[in-house]
């Protein structure tokens, strides 16, 4: 697929491609590319990586920018991710796709954008935005949860989830790394060394560098915010295990001094005069109903029931 940038994407053929002077988008198979990457005439010292991905990286050649593009799926964070590279020069750019990633992208572009004043800078800037377009309301969902979450501890409505605090944090921990790789390959961009853009247009990743570090703070943030929300739990567990303690403690003091009684009038001797006193089991059982009630009024009165 080849695009001319116009006020809008406009599709084209290779050939009007390679003889207008408009910049231009490509899209092309890493085997198209192989055959093609010569008709593009870009000075490509680090040949782009298809194959093998692992990270968002931008690379300055002697006359071009490769790099590769690793990009997490928002739906699934933890599933397989959107791996392709591209090759760019001040002519235009070369996206080298074996999947579907970037042509979805580039669609998005065509059909929602129209520019005042087109340059290969604004494509870049708006392909760059697509791909963190949804986060901010990733980062909203992740935060409304985690209040959830430490609501619901509060309140006692419902025990934490370590798991999905854990799935949270691996999530976060990705998205993390994503940004820096996002702010490594802005600065490429923006520090323009081969100058292939113009000074005026250099704002676009400005402005795309400001936006994805607002998202890495963000991300900082809900990842304190996992950690605090496990302190709360610990802490409620903490309360909670004391409170039993506490209960089971009152309960072993009530019963000491009757145990006591018991195992006093349990004992096998011949010559224990209580036992044979008509009133000797009244009287245990209303001193031990006596004590009993004089223990727990010994409690209520330090405040401890």
């Amino acid at each position: 697929m080849y695009f001319l940038i116009n006020e809008h994407l406009d599709e084209c053929t290779q050939e009007e491609l390679l003889t207008s002077s408009k910049q231009y988008v490509a899209l092309l198979s890493s085997k198209e590319w192989e055959l093609q990457k010569s008709l593009f005439k870009m000075g490509i010292d680090f040949e782009p990586k298809t194959t093998d991905i692992h990270v968002t990286k931008a690379e300055e050649n002697y006359d071009s920018i490769t790099g590769t593009f690793f990009v997490p799926n928002r739906r699934d964070i933890q599933s397989d991710e959107d791996k392709f590279a591209f090759a760019l020069d001040e002519k235009g750019i070369v996206f080298i796709d074996d999947t579907s990633a970037s042509k979805r992208i580039i669609n998005k572009i065509k059909h929602r954008k129209k520019w005042r004043l087109p340059s290969l800078e604004r494509f870049i800037y708006d392909f760059l935005n697509e791909i963190i377009r949804s986060d901010f309301r990733i980062m909203e969902r992740y935060e409304h949860e985690l209040d959830d979450m430490e609501r619901d501890i509060i309140n006692e409505d419902n025990e934490l989830t370590s798991k999905r605090v854990n799935e949270i944090r691996a999530d976060i921990r990705d998205l993390k790394n994503h940004y820096e790789q996002l702010l490594d390959l802005g600065e490429v961009f923006e520090e323009n060394e081969n100058e292939f853009f113009k000074d005026e247009n250099l704002r676009y990743f400005r402005l795309f560098i400001n936006r994805v570090e607002r998202l890495r703070d963000t991300s900082n943030s809900i990842r304190d915010y996992t950690i605090q929300i496990r302190d709360v739990y610990k802490t409620h567990l903490d309360i909670k295990q004391n409170h039993i303690m506490t209960i089971l403690t009152m309960v072993t003091t009530v019963f000491t001094p009757l145990m006591l009684i018991v195992g006093w009038y349990g004992m096998n001797f011949n010559y224990m005069p209580e036992l044979n006193y008509q009133w000797s089991y009244p009287i245990v059982f209303i001193s031990c109903i006596l004590i009993s009630v004089l223990v727990l009024a010994f409690f209520r009165r330090k405040k401890w029931l």
